[in-house]
């Protein structure tokens, strides 16, 4: 599935794929305007819900109650490298919620596909070329 990368004037880079445009920006102390979130907070973002996508697969599986349902994700930094060094996910669970599935949510949420990328990352191959060639 090839993504195309478009730029679109001032800090506004987009990406096309299956029909979709995922926009992003950058924040005005940035020389953005602010119009749509950064590309690194749709990285995080994409942590959250990918991790939300089994959670939610686990209770629907097994027709248990999400009412309530929700995780909440921290990033801790590392303020000399600027760079996230861990990634928080606590599960808030309805109250109803049998205690016997505790452990199996969490090794639900630890099968997100980008954690499993991050924790086994690709290689990264970056060219150039023109468009007529």
């Amino acid at each position: 599935m090839p993504i195309r990368i478009d730029f679109l004037g001032g800090k506004k880079v987009n990406a096309r794929f299956n029909g979709f445009l995922v926009e992003t920006d950058q924040p005005v102390s940035d020389g953005g305007s602010g119009v749509a979130p950064t590309p690194f907070d749709l990285f995080l973002a994409a942590l959250g819900t990918c991790a939300g996508v089994y959670v939610l697969g686990f209770c629907q599986q097994r027709r248990l109650n999400t009412a309530g349902l929700e995780i909440i994700q921290t990033m801790k930094a590392d303020p000399h490298r600027h760079l996230i060094e861990e990634v928080q996910l606590e599960i808030i669970l309805p109250d109803d919620f049998p205690e016997k599935y505790r452990p199996a949510i969490i090794q639900a949420a630890q099968l997100c596909t980008i954690k499993r990328h991050l924790e086994n990352p690709p290689r990264f191959h970056i060219t150039t070329r023109s468009p007529g060639t």
